[in-house]
């Protein structure tokens, strides 16, 4: 770091030292949700110009309609960009954790130290303390998180990262640590390569994963759309409406929807309050109370997405609910359910508590119903909650359908258990590995209010 310049300046960072690493066995850190930094790559620039497209802070809501606004193919299974003069791509700097730990990592959020943005940065200085050394036995794996858990590129790279992480620690077993989605990823990955994960995984230890789905927050990302910023600050980041218009188009979100066979305390639904026809049964009510379970769900998509379609450089696209890609996800959720974990692999889950949780979601209300379904794109709902990170409800992510070692909930939000001393502390004890010093966090001198949409 140069003399004189304000540590904050760079951020709370810790570099590798300059001695030989300590005896560990490799760790992969696995994002999810929007846990990974996407450029997007010119393919008519000789030298393979990019921008960054997610996260960033200042002109997102303009960037992100130009560069990450997709469609499905059906053909190819992948979400391909509007834009057919650029792709997207993920960074692999710095063994691949530059992608997964400051995920703006400009000069004004470093210096303003926005944690928000901060995903696994807490988590990577805390393993550095603790002995281990980027490139030899710390790895970071991001990916392009609009795809499906289980299409070829996410697969491919998953395999090729642990490979790389297995033979640069002399062959020895990978510890996986997954956030979020990446649960899902790695428990796809499991499933279709199972030899594979025998050979290169040791232990998995997974933070807040939505086996059984999120009900609330997936529900009404499909519907309305996702605010990651509230406030002020909202101003610079991408808006509720223009997230709305990729969510659809993304498989990873339909793989996220709440599993229909899994047995929930009590059912999600969708509610609406409707306006009565003119010759409903009690004409002195003005609405109808209606709700869906999640099989029934799919109906009131298709319906209230019927006429959505967006504006991309003065060509109408449309975008109704996507029955392609609910097929697939359907395929997912088959593979998921069936899974199950190798001999010989030790798994560990975390989850998150104390915090209210959407579950059910409800649009309109018995004063002022819904006319037309398509409404329902056009208004936030009111919730009801269950306990658990804000996003994943505990219910959920408990059900990984494993025999664990040890399952811990842990009072954090779904962001926040990346940066949990708990969280650092059962990592540490069933890594086997201590550190030098208690890991103390800087203090930040502000933050944006954030949604927890990274359901990372």
């Amino acid at each position: 770091m140069p003399s004189g310049v304000c540590p904050c300046f760079f951020g709370s960072r810790v570099t590798d030292s300059d001695g030989d690493s300590a005896d560990r066995d490799p760790v992969v850190l696995v994002s999810g949700m929007g846990g990974s930094i996407l450029n997007s790559k010119s393919k008519n620039s000789l030298f393979g110009f990019q921008t960054r497209v997610w996260v960033r802070i200042f002109l997102a809501d303009l960037e992100f309609k130009r560069k990450l606004w997709s469609i499905y193919n059906p053909t190819t299974g992948y979400t391909e960009e509007l834009d057919k003069s650029s792709e997207i791509v993920v960074p692999d700097d710095d063994h691949g954790l530059y992608a997964i730990d400051i995920l703006d990592p400009s000069l004004f959020v470093k210096f303003a130290h926005l944690t928000d943005v901060y995903h696994f940065h807490d988590m990577i200085n805390m393993l550095v303390e603790c002995g281990y050394k980027k490139g030899t036995t710390l790895f970071g794996y991001g990916y392009d998180f609009r795809q499906s858990n289980r299409i070829d590129k996410l697969m491919d790279g998953l395999k090729v990262k642990l490979e790389t992480a297995y033979k640069a620690s002399g062959g020895r077993q990978i510890n996986l640590i997954s956030h979020s989605m990446g649960g899902v990823l790695v428990k796809c990955f499991m499933a279709l390569y199972p030899d594979l994960f025998s050979k290169y995984v040791n232990k998995w230890i997974c933070i807040a994963c939505p086996f059984q789905g999120a009900p609330g927050c997936i529900n009404d990302a499909i519907l309305t759309g996702l605010q990651f910023i509230e406030g002020f600050e909202s101003y610079f980041f991408v808006g509720r409406w223009t997230m709305h218009q990729l969510v659809i188009e993304c498989p990873a979100i339909y793989e996220m929807l709440p599993n229909p066979v899994f047995e929930w305390k009590e059912v999600p639904k969708i509610c609406v309050w409707r306006k009565a026809s003119p010759n409903h049964e009690d004409d002195s009510s003005l609405a109808k109370f209606e709700s869906y379970d999640p099989l029934e769900s799919i109906s009131l998509f298709e319906e209230a997405l019927k006429d959505n379609e967006l504006n991309y450089n003065g060509k109408m696209v449309a975008l109704p609910f996507n029955n392609a890609i609910l097929k697939w996800a359907a395929g997912t959720r088959q593979l998921l359910n069936k899974a199950k974990m190798p001999e010989g692999i030790s798994f560990y889950n975390i989850y998150g508590t104390s915090f209210d949780t959407p579950f059910d979601v409800c649009y309109g209300s018995e004063t002022s119903p819904v006319d037309d379904l398509s409404e329902i794109c056009h208004i936030l709902p009111e919730y009801s909650f269950v306990d658990g990170d804000e996003t994943v409800p505990a219910e959920s992510a408990q059900a990984d359908g494993f025999d664990a070692v040890e399952r811990v909930g842990v009072a954090a939000n779904h962001r926040a258990l990346l940066r949990d001393d708990t969280v650092f502390g059962h990592i540490q004890k069933w890594l086997g590995i201590t550190s030098p010093k208690a890991h103390k966090h800087v203090k930040c001198s502000r933050t944006a209010k954030v949604m927890d949409a990274s359901v990372s």
